[in-house]
C-alpha cells in the first residue's frame, strides 16, 4: 500500500508542467508581437506571427516535455509495481504536455488576435493556419519527450532543445522550405498564405506525431494491432510529403482586395490593411505634388503596389510600395516619389557629377529635406531666398534638366 501510495504522489504531481504555462506565454507572444508588422493588422499576418512563435514556442516545449520524462523515468519503477499498462504513464505525461503547450499557444493567439481585431484589419481568419501551428507544436512536444525517454540523460534537454531550434533553420531554398513550420518572417498585404499548402502542413504534423507516439507504444506493449496506425500514419507522412514536393517553393499566393482611398485634395489608395495611414500619406504628400503641379512630373493620384511590381507609367500617377507603417513611413513614400522623377541612366553617369549635386538641392526643397551642401555656395545661397511661388516656377522651366541631373550654375540665376 505504501507504494501504491508513492505512485499517486507521483500522480498528483504531474501538474507541476502547468506553472511553466505563463512563461511559455509569455515567450511566444515576445516573438509573435515581433513577426507582427508595424502598423498593419492582416490576417495571414497573424498567422505568420503564430508561426514565428511555434519556431521558438517548440524548442522551449521539446526542452520542457525531455525535462519530464527524464524525471518520470526516475520514478518509472514505482509505477511497474501497479497492474496499469506500461503505456498508461507515457499516454498521460504526453497529454499533460499537450495541454500546457497548446494552452500557452492559446494565450498567444489570443494576443495575436485580440491586437488584430484593435486595428482595422484585412484579409480573413485562417483557422488552418492556426490548427497547423497547434498540431506543429505538438510534435515538438513529442520529439522532446520521447528523447527523455529513449535517452534519459540531462544533457538530453538541452539536446532536444537545440536540435529542434535547428529544424526551422536549415531548409531555404529548398522545397523542405514549405514543411512545417514554414519559415515565413512577414507577409506583405498583397498576398495571403495558400489554404491548401496549410492543410497539408496541418495533416503532415499530425501524422508525424501520431507515428512517433505509436512507435513508441508499440514498443512499450507489443500490440500487434497498433500496425495499422503505424501503417496509416507512415503512408499519410508519405503522401502529404510528396504532395507538398510537388507545389511550388513559395507558400504564398495573390490576395484579390479593393483599395481604400482617400480623394481629396489628392487621390491616395492603399491596401485595406494600411488604411490607417491615409490621413497622414495624405498630408505629406500634398505639397510634393503641390510644387511638382504644371511640370511633367506632376500627379493627382497616388497608388500603392506590392514589392517589385512597378506598373509603367500613367499619366497623373505615382505608385508606392509600403510594406508596413513603421515610424516614417510618410518620409519613404515621398522618397520613392521623388526617386521615380528622376532618369536613373543619366544620372548614374559619372560625366553628371556636378548636375547631381544641384539635382540633390532642388529635391531636399520637395521633401522638405536640409539642403546638401555645394561647393556653389552662390547657387545655394540663390536658391534659398527664393519663395516657395519662385521655386515652383523655376522647376517648370528647367524639370528636363533637373530630371536627368543635368542642371548648370548658370540655370540658378536665370530667373
Amino acid at each position: 500500500m505504501s507504494d501504491l501510495g508513492r505512485v499517486l504522489r507521483i500522480d498528483a504531481r504531474r501538474t507541476a508542467p502547468f506553472l511553466a504555462v505563463p512563461a511559455l506565454a509569455l515567450l511566444g507572444a515576445v516573438a509573435a508581437w515581433r513577426a507582427l508588422l508595424p502598423g498593419v493588422a492582416y490576417w495571414d499576418d497573424a498567422v505568420a506571427a503564430l508561426f514565428a512563435s511555434v519556431r521558438v514556442l517548440g524548442p522551449a516545449s521539446a526542452a520542457l516535455a525531455a525535462w519530464m520524462a527524464l524525471r518520470e523515468h526516475r520514478l518509472g519503477y514505482l509505477r511497474g509495481l501497479s497492474a496499469r499498462s506500461p503505456a498508461l504513464g507515457p499516454l498521460l505525461d504526453l497529454m499533460l504536455l499537450g495541454v500546457v503547450t497548446l494552452g500557452a499557444y492559446a494565450a498567444v493567439a489570443i494576443v495575436v488576435v485580440v491586437k488584430t481585431l484593435l486595428h482595422v484589419e484585412a484579409g480573413h481568419p485562417q483557422a488552418l493556419g492556426l490548427l497547423a501551428g497547434a498540431l506543429t507544436l505538438l510534435v515538438y512536444t513529442v520529439i522532446g519527450y520521447l528523447a527523455g525517454r529513449v535517452v534519459p540523460r540531462l544533457p538530453t534537454v538541452g539536446l532536444a532543445a537545440a536540435l529542434t531550434s535547428v529544424w526551422g533553420l536549415v531548409r531555404p531554398g529548398t522545397w523542405t522550405y514549405l514543411l512545417p513550420p514554414p519559415g515565413v518572417e512577414h507577409i506583405h498585404p498583397f498576398a495571403g498564405l495558400r489554404t491548401a499548402l496549410l492543410a497539408g502542413q496541418a495533416l503532415w504534423s499530425f501524422a508525424l506525431g501520431t507515428l512517433l507516439v505509436t512507435c513508441y507504444l508499440w514498443l512499450l506493449t507489443r500490440r500487434a494491432w497498433l500496425a495499422l496506425p503505424i501503417v496509416a500514419a507512415a503512408t499519410a507522412i508519405v503522401s502529404t510529403t510528396l504532395w507538398i514536393h510537388a507545389q511550388q517553393r513559395a507558400p504564398l499566393a495573390p490576395r484579390a482586395f479593393e483599395y481604400s482611398c482617400r480623394q481629396w485634395p489628392l487621390t491616395v489608395c492603399v491596401h485595406p490593411a494600411l488604411r490607417t495611414a491615409l490621413p497622414s500619406l495624405e498630408a505629406a504628400l500634398t505639397p510634393l505634388a503641390t510644387r511638382l503641379s504644371g511640370t511633367p512630373g506632376s500627379f493627382t493620384k497616388v497608388e500603392h503596389r506590392p514589392d517589385g511590381d512597378f506598373p509603367r507609367p500613367a499619366s497623373g500617377v505615382v505608385y508606392i510600395h509600403l510594406g508596413d507603417l513603421s515610424p516614417g513611413y510618410e518620409h519613404r513614400a515621398e522618397q520613392e516619389i521623388q526617386i521615380s522623377l528622376l532618369d536613373g541612366r543619366t544620372c548614374g553617369n559619372p560625366a553628371h557629377a556636378a548636375g547631381v549635386r544641384y539635382t540633390a538641392l532642388v529635391s531636399a526643397w520637395l521633401l522638405d529635406e536640409a539642403p546638401p551642401r555645394l561647393t556653389d555656395t552662390v547657387a545655394a545661397r540663390d536658391f534659398a531666398r527664393w519663395v516657395e511661388v519662385r521655386r515652383r516656377h523655376w522647376l517648370r522651366i528647367h524639370y528636363l534638366r533637373y530630371r536627368s541631373c543635368t542642371l548648370r550654375a548658370r540655370d540658378f540665376r536665370l530667373v
